[in-house]
């Protein structure tokens, strides 16, 4: 039996399923989420999925809101947070950032540990990893049994300079385990063993505050899978684009916040690589938000660390704080509430306003029909004629376009008097304008210049907006993926496994002599190894990716370079020095340089490789269709014909014209020109 891949991603409005078998065969399955039970969704998805035998997949790959979800929701666990005496305010002291620095009626969030579940405890371990004070344990354990006796769901062990040595919070962890072996502990020195007391204390947190939730999903959707017969270990994206075990997951959930938003780009990359378009901007745009990366020399860009719970983020190092840090390995992603479900409304001031809140999938947009009164982008989209008016997911979604008519008359054109053509296309254009802003977010806020890249445009929405979006940045290219509505869930089949490590070594960079550092990765890759191994593994599918944190002495924030084998001090500090001044504008010979962390990814290398090419199960379209679409008051009403994606040409088409398939629908403008690529990607050149 021929065997099957199979990749699982949930939205907040759809949870999109890929089979790909051996042959590089595509099918798809798109179904509503289901926010009562994501694993419903699932197993409704996987049921759909034409030819399935469950004894045929060999490989299976989710990426998951649920922890995400967790925080957003306040819908965590209670959590207990035992702490060395002296410091149980840290999470609320938190660092002096903000995300909106003349705002004074930003708030910070409230910590997820109530003071009075803070615990302190007499001890005290230097910086050195020396005991100082010895772990009183008979005032552990009475801390221990107030947090057992006050019913919290998960504890947090968090202990001053516990990053040089562990020992006292494994003693903590001994005691809890003495009088209750169920409930979930979090160690800070297992978790996160760097610098720095709020980070670590706030990543350890955030761990134990999602992993009942987190642990709960995913046993229940490994029992529904065990119960449909897929025997296959679910594997679970993480944040920074590789892959873990869900047992592994169900411990360490801090490593999977940012799973879904992660395989869109993980996949990006990979056909950025194929189609030998190495510099491209990501651009995912689903029914809730809108979300940008950037891939270049065919790479992601990784950050190390994350905020979250802050709301709608746009990435970039002046405007983090607003959410709960978690030091964990993520793709550097900007994220903007503006999907296709998200809400249109006219402020206070007569002004239009989009998101962030969102119709979801229940009720959803007016035009799905299913209560919802409110106008949302995608009912603007729909009577502008770019949404297919007779159902998405192949039909199997029905669509009103009277009702998303009437939602945009009754609401938002009510208030701005203006024909509901107008409304729809002002609509368009502000979500353009607002999802620009996560593409300068990921390119020239990090000093490059987007004209320089191709759009790489994914999500059920993407390609609606793709055209018209690039015009607004001057981007001359556009690639529109195959099976662009669930690319992110094409996207989970070609990641790695990987797991990262991270210890503190601060120390300043001086000399050539680097034995010491050879030393310390040597350790680091030692447990890599054996993690591998025991994921069956052999050493000759084992990569190992070695970085250093480094930083001028006098500064507190490093920059995480990577690091050759045989890489000199010399030549280290140069690799830093070029980094620093891509980042911030400068560079001194002059300043020691200090290490202050060393990173090492041990990488699982997959067997299963990347398809030479897809075979996808996209029909054409009928010959003659066609559809009037509205692009604004300067060029109104005009007809474009209706294509499938594989009547497409390799050589140039000239628009306007729609792409329809299954998933999504591509709208090629006037002016604009399309083709067909490698692996069925649509080609557009704007004019």
């Amino acid at each position: 039996m021929m065997g099957l891949r199979v990749g699982i991603d949930i939205g907040g409005t759809f949870t999109d399923l890929v089979f790909l078998d051996d042959r590089g065969h595509v099918t798809t399955s798109k179904v509503l989420s289901t926010p009562d039970d994501y694993s419903r969704g699932i197993m409704d998805g996987i049921s759909s999925g034409a030819g399935l035998h469950a004894t045929a997949v060999r490989q299976l790959m989710h990426g998951t809101t649920v922890a995400t979800n967790a925080i957003l929701e306040g819908k965590g666990a209670q959590v207990g947070l035992i702490t060395t005496a002296g410091f149980c305010d840290v999470l609320e002291i938190r660092r002096l950032r903000m995300p909106a620095l003349y705002d004074i009626r930003w708030q910070k969030p409230p910590p997820l540990v109530p003071r009075r579940l803070r615990r302190e405890i007499p001890e005290r371990i230097n910086s050195q990893g020396e005991i100082e004070r010895p772990l009183d344990e008979a005032a552990a354990a009475q801390e221990i049994d107030m947090l057992l006796a006050a019913g919290v769901d998960a504890i947090a062990v968090c202990l001053i300079n516990a990053y040089a040595s562990g020992m006292h919070e494994r003693r903590v962890r001994d005691l809890i385990r003495e009088r209750n072996r169920a409930i979930p502990v979090s160690l800070s020195s297992e978790l996160v063993p760097e610098i720095k007391e709020y980070e670590r204390t706030s990543t350890t947190v955030v761990n134990a505050y999602v992993l009942p939730p987190v642990r709960r999903y995913l046993r229940r959707l490994t029992q529904e899978l065990d119960a449909s017969g897929i025997a296959t270990p679910l594997g679970i994206m993480q944040s920074s684009g590789g892959v873990m075990l869900a047992d592994l997951a169900a411990e360490r959930p801090f490593n999977i916040i940012e799973s879904g938003p992660a395989a869109g780009v993980v996949g990006a990359a990979e056909l950025a690589r194929i189609l030998a378009h190495p510099n491209v901007l990501s651009f995912d745009m689903g029914g809730t938000t809108a979300k940008a990366a950037l891939v270049q020399n065919g790479q992601f860009v990784r950050v190390g660390s994350l905020d979250v719970g802050g709301g709608i983020n746009i990435a970039g190092r002046l405007l983090k704080g607003g959410g709960y840090h978690v030091s964990a390995p993520a793709i550097d992603i900007a994220e903007v509430g503006a999907g296709g479900g998200s809400i249109v409304r006219v402020d206070a001031g007569g002004g239009l306003r989009i998101g962030p809140d969102s119709a979801g999938s229940a009720p959803g947009p007016a035009c799905y029909g299913r209560g919802g009164a409110e106008a949302t982008v995608t009912d603007a989209n729909v009577v502008l004629g770019f949404i297919n008016p007779e159902g998405l997911a192949g039909g199997s979604l029905p669509l009103h376009p009277m009702l998303a008519r009437r939602a945009l008359e009754n609401g938002v054109g009510r208030s701005l008097a203006l024909p509901v053509e107008e409304v729809a296309w002002g609509v368009h254009r502000l979500a353009n304008a607002t999802m620009a802003r996560a593409l300068r977010a990921v390119s020239t806020e990090r000093g490059l210049d987007p004209r320089g890249f191709a759009l790489m445009a994914f999500g059920g929405n993407g390609p609606v907006h793709a055209a018209t979006l690039a015009g607004a940045l001057d981007i001359g290219r556009v690639l529109i993926p195959p099976v662009p509505g669930v690319f992110s869930s094409l996207g989970m089949l070609f990641p790695e496994v990987e797991h990262h490590y991270v210890r503190t070594y601060k120390r300043p960079l001086d000399g050539d002599d680097l034995a010491w550092m050879q030393a310390a990765f040597a350790q680091l890759a030692s447990e890599g190894a054996e993690a591998l191994r025991s994921e069956g593994f052999a050493p000759a599918d084992q990569a190992f990716d070695r970085f250093a944190d480094l930083r001028y002495s006098a500064a507190n924030s490093e920059l995480t370079v990577p690091i050759a084998r045989d890489q000199s001090a010399g030549e280290l500090r140069l690799s830093f020095e070029d980094a620093h001044e891509q980042q911030y504008g400068y560079r001194s010979s002059e300043e020691v340089v200090e290490v202050v962390n060393l990173r090492l990814i041990a990488r699982g290398l997959s067997s299963s490789g990347v398809p030479a090419a897809l075979r996808l199960s996209a029909p054409t379209a009928p010959p003659g269709r066609q559809r009037e679409i509205y692009l604004g008051p300067e060029r109104g009403w005009i007809t474009a014909p209706i294509l499938g994606r594989f009547d497409v040409p390799a050589e140039w088409r000239p628009g306007p014209l729609l792409v329809e398939e299954y998933d999504s629908t591509t709208v090629v403008p006037p002016g604009a020109q399309v083709r067909r690529l490698a692996w069925d990607t649509l080609e557009i050149e704007l004019g």
